[in-house]
């Protein structure tokens, strides 16, 4: 026997509808692994940082800020002094050269043994790490990562050495090294200038660079490396609920200025983005700029339909007409 016209309809009816449901349980399972998936990747560095020794700039300028008819003027002035509180010529001289051989000596010194570069590296990482534990971003995309085992650290840190030695089994699972180089810097202040590069497996190189005292010059850059890459990267993937959001930015800027809301809203449609809503901006701020969003601050925010988001403004809401706020500057960023 046939089946009824309406019951066939029924049955077409039912199936398209539990496809749908089907699909949509997929994409909501889907979409959030693939978001959290593109936000696990984190850069493994080598834990040891080596430091070439550059230029003595304190020495350099020492030798070469004067002429030699300069410095022989200094040293005869000295000697001069000493005579005219009652040192005889000869020892007048020896006096001189005396001081200046001790000085020479406790530079050397100071400068001797490989101290600085196990001192700048222990620096920086805990610096690093410091940053990190502050800021607690919710991806970290810079790790110091240690391929051997654990007995073969603790052998060399026994022996009063570093770990050099890296075979091409332990490099494949690391994604970069960390290499550097310090100067004694000018003045002979006792600061020193260092420069601090990645490498990465691409053979990329990003470099930082920094200047003060031994102790805390690291912190200078250990900031500069932590903003460069922990700061967001446009486009940036977040997952709003169930659904995937690109946030754009603003062409060749993070985000841009605007005299009105319907000037940007044609830079994003050229971007083949558009503004974000209310909600969305609230939690791309949420985010902040260390896990893939924007901060608002205190600015004034575009939005769609003529309105913006006025975070100094939130009573009874910062969600306002574009009229409310003429004349002042209005910011702007995309969204997909």
């Amino acid at each position: 026997m046939r089946a009824r016209p309406d019951t066939q309809s029924e049955k077409v009816f039912q199936m398209k509808t539990i496809k749908a449901l089907v699909m949509a349980f997929v994409l909501g399972l889907l979409v959030p692994a693939l978001v959290h998936a593109e936000h696990q990747h984190s850069m493994q560095i080598w834990p040891t940082i080596p430091f070439v020794r550059g230029k003595d700039l304190c020495q350099y300028q020492d030798a070469y800020s004067k002429s030699k008819n300069a410095q022989s003027q200094t040293l005869l002035d000295n000697v001069i002094a000493l005579m005219r509180e009652g040192a005889q010529d000869v020892f007048a001289i020896g006096i001189v050269q005396a001081i200046d051989e001790m000085e020479n000596i406790n530079r050397a010194r100071a400068a001797a043994g490989q101290g600085m570069d196990v001192l700048l590296e222990g620096s920086f990482k805990a610096s690093l790490d410091s940053y990190y534990r502050d800021v607690q971003p919710s991806q970290r995309k810079l790790s110091f990562f240690n391929p051997m085992q654990l007995s073969q650290l603790v052998r060399t840190v026994r022996d009063q050495k570093r770990q050099g030695y890296l075979d091409d089994k332990l490099v494949k699972n690391l994604q970069g090294v960390f290499w550097g180089t310090y100067s004694f810097g000018p003045g002979c202040t006792g600061n020193v200038l260092v420069t601090l590069h990645l490498e990465d497996k691409d053979g990329e190189t990003y470099s930082f660079q920094g200047q003060g005292l031994p102790q805390s010059v690291m912190q200078s850059l250990a900031g500069q490396v932590f903003e460069y890459f922990q700061r967001t990267k446009f486009p940036s993937r977040i997952a709003i609920g169930k659904t995937a959001l690109d946030v754009l930015g603003a062409p060749g800027a993070p985000f841009a200025h605007t005299p009105d809301t319907a000037s940007a809203e044609r830079v994003c449609k050229q971007m083949t983005g558009r503004l974000p809503t209310p909600e969305e901006i609230e939690y791309i701020n949420a985010l902040g700029d260390w896990n893939g969003g924007i901060t608002l601050r205190n600015d004034i925010w575009a939005l769609q339909n003529n309105k913006v988001y006025a975070p100094d403004l939130p009573n009874p809401s910062p969600v306002r007409t574009a009229d409310e706020v003429r004349g002042q500057a209005i910011h702007f960023y995309c969204v997909r």
